[in-house]
């Protein structure tokens, strides 16, 4: 990023204090909030401001498995609602029932403008482009931060997340790489008592994953010095696109993949080992847990 937004300097301008960096995402990585974000906050709104309660059924389904269940998990909003509506439009039950499923043009051109995709973009966007399906747009985003506000606490982080983050201290500079919005990050990590393990807390406001990344470490750390930690291909994307390492937190068996990081990851990272055979083995158990192809097409 050649000009870099004033919300991302915290990233840009940090300073190694430790040999290793470590980015984690926090939706369905660090926290189980996946779950219970996305059915009971994203699906309902979705459903109530984009006029799908004929198909409720079968938006439902899009919204969990473009977010929670294929390859596309944890994918910004934006771009996962658009999949929705192309998967809705597409299936023979939605088609019987003569429902309109909109194209988004609107929405699409929003996320192809270069404004950032978070309510603060959209709102910096619509002020330039006004439109009801814009309105509509901010409706839905909001919506689902109210409920997400509303709904989502007490929700601790998974076993093993804070005694990894304890194992790390003094030998890894940690940050929240997200695509949430920091608001809600910064609630949750500070809730739960772990956020001043973070230098740095970077959500949706910041740039995408693979900024963050870039901002933070590349060019800081050796790459073979920096790990991302996720439950998503874009975890793994970012982590790639910067030349870095990845740990997956594969999605259905967290704690597990949280007691491995804990007694055998975090130490292959710092030892040189992790990459090769172990990262590789890894990442194949992962890649098999998200298909890409939605199960009422198989």
């Amino acid at each position: 990023m050649s000009i870099i937004p004033d919300a991302a300097r915290p990233l840009a301008e940090l300073v190694p204090h430790s040999d290793f960096f470590v980015g984690i995402d926090s939706d369905g990585c660090a926290f189980d909030t996946m779950e219970i974000k996305h059915k009971e906050c994203f699906c309902p709104n979705t459903i109530k401001w984009w006029g799908l309660q004929p198909v409720s059924k079968y938006a439902r389904e899009a919204v969990e498995f473009v977010n929670l269940y294929s390859k596309w998990r944890g994918i910004n909003r934006w771009p996962a609602l658009v999949m929705v509506f192309d998967l809705l439009r597409e299936r023979p039950e939605v088609v019987a029932r003569h429902v309109h499923i909109t194209e988004a043009q609107k929405v699409r051109e929003f996320m192809a403008s270069g404004f950032p995709l978070s309510n603060d973009g959209l709102k910096a966007y619509k002020f330039e482009h006004s439109d009801h399906e814009l309105e509509t747009a901010w409706n839905w985003t909001t919506g689902v931060n109210h409920t997400i506000a509303d709904m989502v606490h007490s929700v601790p982080p998974f076993p093993f997340v804070r005694e990894s983050l304890e194992l790390m201290r003094g030998m890894a500079d940690i940050v929240v790489v997200s695509a949430t919005p920091t608001e809600a990050l910064e609630r949750e990590w500070e809730e739960h008592g772990i956020a001043q393990h973070a230098r740095v807390i970077a959500g949706q406001e910041m740039g995408t994953k693979k900024q963050h990344l870039a901002l933070a470490a590349k060019g800081k750390y050796p790459s073979d010095h920096i790990l991302m930690i996720g439950d998503a291909p874009g975890d793994m994307e970012a982590a790639r696109g910067n030349g870095a390492l990845f740990f997956p937190i594969n999605p259905g068996a967290e704690e597990k993949s949280w007691e491995r990081f804990y007694r055998e990851g975090f130490a292959r990272f710092t030892t040189g080992t992790f990459a090769g055979e172990y990262e590789a083995a890894l990442i194949a158990e992962f890649e098999k847990l998200l298909p890409d192809t939605p199960p009422w097409k198989r």
